[in-house]
């Protein structure tokens, strides 16, 4: 299997166990109002928003929640209007992030994300200094649900997926871009409950980090993914979570 960190595991987990709901409410309401408001609100001729509505059902956002981001993107109601942009910094040890954020408020991003990279030992950088280290990629999670590791790999193959990864009680695909609408289908047809898809960057390569210096990026990507502007972070940390203090 290639390219998934541990850190994207025990991310998994973590939220798994505390949600940390209300945060994830407000990602995936920004993340419908940007899709409906490039794409229109007919989740029928909008790929983008109909893969966010379906993450927002899984985390059982309530329909009213939903409506209401599609009816501020399109104007129905009034609401803010959200810019898409991406930061590419370094942390500690030198790995590479990929900082995804959705604002209505650039500067004030901006200054927010420079400050905690700095507090973490780490800075930004210019676009394109880190981006050729990750490739874009489809990933899709979702429980096992009594399938074995052939039978899925039969399901996503023909659809046009690229890996298969099993961890713990979940099944982790991944699918290029144009694939990634396709291989989502497959397994919804199958009946099978995807837990989350999205695009992700996903790293080419994974730089080992252990003792304080993992500490030190465990402590950068949650003080990351904490801002309320920060929709995705990403990063080429296998974490060592052994080598790491209690």
């Amino acid at each position: 299997m290639s390219g998934h960190s541990k850190w994207a595991t025990t991310k998994r987990k973590k939220a798994a166990i505390d949600a940390k709901r209300g945060k994830a409410f407000t990602k995936i309401i920004k993340e419908i109002t940007i899709a409906a408001r490039e794409g229109g609100g007919d989740p029928a001729g909008n790929p983008r928003l109909r893969l966010a509505i379906d993450n927002a059902k899984a985390v059982n956002m309530p329909a009213d929640n939903i409506d209401r981001a599609i009816k501020k993107a399109t104007g129905e109601l009034e609401g803010a209007q959200y810019h898409e942009l991406t930061y590419e910094g370094y942390g500690p040890a030198g790995i590479a992030l990929m900082v995804e954020v959705a604002t209505d408020n650039k500067n004030r991003t901006v200054a927010e994300v420079r400050h905690l990279f700095s507090k973490g030992s780490g800075r930004l950088a210019e676009n394109g200094a880190v981006a050729y280290l990750f490739d874009k990629k489809g990933v899709i999670t979702f429980p096992k649900q009594g399938k074995s590791e052939d039978e899925v790999m039969e399901i996503i193959l023909d659809a046009g997926a690229e890996d298969l990864q099993t961890e713990d009680e979940y099944f982790v695909v991944q699918a290029p871009v144009e694939s990634f609408e396709a291989v989502r289908k497959a397994l919804l047809d199958k009946k099978l409950t995807i837990e989350n898809a999205s695009l992700q960057w996903i790293a080419k390569n994974y730089i080992t980090v252990t003792g304080e210096d993992a500490e030190k990026v465990a402590k950068l990507l949650e003080s990351l993914e904490d801002s309320d502007d920060v929709q995705n972070v990403f990063s080429n940390a296998d974490i060592d979570e052994s080598s790491m203090q209690a």
